[in-house]
């Protein structure tokens, strides 16, 4: 391969910009040239492409965002659009792609891979819900994000004895919720899927209260719903009951910005050296993959449209802990 291009598509997370300095760098080592699409897809169909050096992409690891940056495009989930996808990559004798995102960038990435154009994906999204990788670029930055949120709340709960529930994001996956709960000491974990009794809930916030706890910290998943209702306004209902006080806290779209992490930076720099090595080699139709310590091409069919399942023995220590 003589040129290659690299998107960043989908939600952003901390880390996306130290794997396009990684693909970059790598890259042109090995004396190829590597093209920036800009815009995601839609910059792909419209031809918003430009050719990346070594200095484009300084100073851009401690960067959160995507200086790529990202952008919805329907159109390309129609052939007419793969097709304009295709003759634009062909009109810059573009060889390979890397798409570092989520489920749905990965799923375009397998597309442009079912078209016979040589693609690998990088796992990006701080849901930590894809497929076939302990983590994703952006997980780490995104926990330590919250568990920030969760120590300075507790701060002014335990001033006041009073209850706080933090939502945090996480779509149907659960992970965030569940990690933040258990190192940032929550009384109570709450992930899609799982509903707490009524009961249960009132007794818990009464017991803590009334054994010298100078607080409540509930962490609830965004995609935790109970009946018509969020499972965040349903556990504030159910504290007032008690006869408590409580403070809801959404930390929505704080969690996705800021310079990511170290483990962050150090998982995008490997992503982006290994995604550019499995095109080299052949490679394609995969995506990069954290397994234990190891970087693995993992077959886009054994990612799209699957999801890891949280431990059952992680959750449960959520409870047992908060004694």
């Amino acid at each position: 391969m003589k040129r290659i291009a690299v998107m960043t598509s989908g939600g952003d997370s901390p880390g996306m910009n130290a794997c396009v300095r990684s693909v970059v760098r790598c890259a042109l080592a090995k004396g190829i040239e590597v093209m920036g699409v800009k815009r995601g897809y839609y910059g792909l169909i419209n031809n918003d492409i430009a050719e990346l050096d070594s200095r484009d992409v300084g100073g851009i690891i401690r960067q959160g965002g995507t200086m790529l940056m990202s952008a919805r495009c329907l159109e390309f989930k129609t052939e007419e659009g793969q097709k304009r996808a295709l003759d634009v990559l062909g009109g810059w004798d573009i060889e390979g792609m890397v798409v570092i995102g989520g489920d749905g960038s990965l799923t375009g990435a397998k597309v442009l891979s079912d078209l016979g154009f040589p693609t690998v994906g990088v796992p990006a999204s701080i849901d930590n819900d894809i497929n076939g990788t302990d983590s994703s670029i952006g997980v780490d930055t995104a926990l330590n994000t919250i568990l920030d949120a969760i120590d300075k709340i507790k701060d002014t709960a335990s001033a006041h004895q009073r209850t706080f529930i933090i939502e945090v994001m996480g779509r149907a996956q659960g992970y965030l919720a569940m990690v933040s709960g258990i190192v940032g000491g929550a009384e109570i974990v709450v992930i899609p899927g799982q509903e707490p009794e009524k009961e249960k809930v009132i007794k818990s916030v009464k017991t803590a209260f009334i054994s010298g706890k100078p607080h409540y910290i509930a962490v609830v998943a965004e995609g935790a719903n109970s009946a018509d209702k969020s499972m965040t306004e349903t556990l504030a209902s159910y504290v007032r009951e008690a006869g408590y006080d409580v403070r809801v806290t959404v930390l929505g779209h704080v969690q996705r910005g800021g310079s990511p992490s170290a483990f962050d930076r150090l998982l995008a720099t490997r992503f982006g050296a290994s995604a550019v090595e499995f095109l080299l080699d052949g490679k394609t139709g995969v995506m990069t993959g954290l397994q234990g310590r190891k970087i693995v091409p993992v077959p886009f069919e054994d990612v799209i449209g699957k999801h890891p399942d949280l431990n059952p023995h992680t959750l449960s220590l959520a409870g047992i802990l908060a004694k």
